[in-house]
């Protein structure tokens, strides 16, 4: 009989990704022989797992998790913990418990080349990612060892309808169904209430944003004016967060538009192109009027609500960015790039050092083998074809990362020892 290659791992697993992708994840698992055991905050955790017998309701207090996770893992045999994002307080003081306990610690994010792919790594993701301290020099000694080519993205691949949909859904159970779970609190700044609410407009919205993106992106294709290219995050994103040095988007916003006015030629003209989720709990659009009038470049500023990249990207002539993934699709274009926070792929041979102004007057141009060869390290280790909302992602995901996660090395490892897990390719939608 074939060996169940999970026997004796337990798995726990903390918060994922709205909707039912940790469940899908753990019923897998549990077919390759491991044991899997997932603790729910709040009614949105537990409508997604649909194994009520692996369901551990934490109704503690936020000073009293870190006693429960360490019972925990104790009482359970636990050797490994799942989770996304690995900031939030109750995922940083796990994670850190975890390690000091000598647990493997799986953590999931967004692709860090977005859309098609998923992040998976072990011990931290983003300013904690091992990535962090590789050169490319020594991506590129590992990579002499394959000779696969490089995954191409599908032609049409898109789940923001998903994501947001699932995102209102989680927020509803928080809303009316979280009696059971009255020590809850939420790791955002805002209410689960107005949350809830936010989600549900931005669905609502949609098609009308839709037009208002594209009259927004016509008027600045076809203004025939060189352009640069902003590129914005959430403010309440773990990414800007914990990995830069701004306290607040107005911040990073205010700086953008000084150097702007300061450094680009007079007949250059500044785009900011919001977060695909942006959702209107900060007042960017007004702040970038606001701002670009008082810097006396308010003609000469322009803001575009979320939607795809590629158009804009086209005709840039630079990006600047705190630390958004989205930065990785303009050095991709070879189009030169400034970024102030943490990133993985803030690499000296790829990202501009220059001051802003200068940046923006005579921008230094990224080295293109360099950001490819990188790009190619991510797509042989951390990132996976699929996604976390639409089914047809989910499924192609978990033909990955199932096997990935019950590897003995972490995918940077196994790409240098020749053990990594065999890639699914992309399937190209026309």
């Amino acid at each position: 009989m074939p060996a169940d290659i999970g026997e004796n791992r337990v798995f726990l697993f903390l918060q994922g990704p709205h909707g039912p992708f940790f469940h899908r994840l753990g019923k897998m698992l549990r077919l390759a022989g491991a044991e899997v055991w997932r603790v729910g905050f709040n009614a949105g955790d537990r409508a997604f797992w649909f194994h009520p017998k692996s369901y551990l309701p934490y109704r503690g207090t936020r000073e009293d998790w870190l006693v429960y996770f360490t019972d925990l893992v104790e009482q359970k045999g636990v050797t490994d913990i799942v989770l996304y994002g690995d900031v939030r307080p109750i995922h940083a003081e796990a994670v850190q418990r975890a390690k000091d306990m000598g647990l493997s610690v799986h953590v999931f994010e967004e692709g860090y080349i977005r859309p098609y792919w998923v992040t998976y790594e072990r011990g931290g993701s983003n300013g904690h990612s091992k990535l962090m301290t590789m050169s490319v020099a020594e991506m590129r000694k590992v990579l002499e060892e394959s000779d696969l080519d490089s995954a191409l993205p599908p032609a049409r691949w898109g789940d923001t309808r998903h994501h947001v949909f699932y995102g209102a859904l989680y927020h509803w159970f928080v809303m009316f169904r979280n009696g059971d779970y009255r020590n809850f609190a939420p790791h955002r700044a805002i209410t689960v209430a107005k949350e809830f609410r936010l989600y549900l407009k931005r669905l609502l919205l949609m098609p009308a944003h839709g037009l208002e993106r594209w009259l927004a992106t016509m008027r600045i294709r076809m203004g025939g004016f060189p352009y640069h290219l902003a590129l914005l995050q959430l403010e309440h994103d773990a990414s800007f967060q914990a990995h830069s040095p701004f306290a607040t988007m107005t911040d990073f916003l205010d700086l953008v538009i000084k150097g702007f006015a300061e450094g680009a030629p007079r007949h250059h003209h500044l785009v900011f192109k919001a977060h695909p989720l942006e959702d209107g709990r900060v007042p960017v659009r007004r702040d970038i009027r606001r701002l670009a009038r008082a810097a006396g470049v308010g003609n000469r500023v322009h803001f575009v609500r979320g939607g795809k990249l590629a158009q804009l990207l086209a005709d840039t002539r630079t990006a600047v960015t705190v630390n958004s993934t989205a930065a990785q699709q303009a050095l991709f274009r070879g189009i030169p790039l400034k970024t102030f926070g943490s990133a993985v792929y803030a690499k000296p041979e790829f990202v501009s050092t220059q001051p802003l102004p200068e940046f923006f007057e005579r921008p230094a141009r990224p080295d293109r083998k360099a950001y490819h060869d990188y790009r190619r390290f991510l797509l042989e280790t951390s990132q996976i074809a699929g996604g976390f909302y639409s089914a047809r992602a989910r499924r192609q995901l978990l033909r990955t990362v199932v096997d990935m996660m019950l590897a003995p090395e972490d995918p940077y490892d196994a790409l240098k020892s020749g053990t990594a897990t065999p890639r699914q390719q992309l399937r190209i939608v026309h």
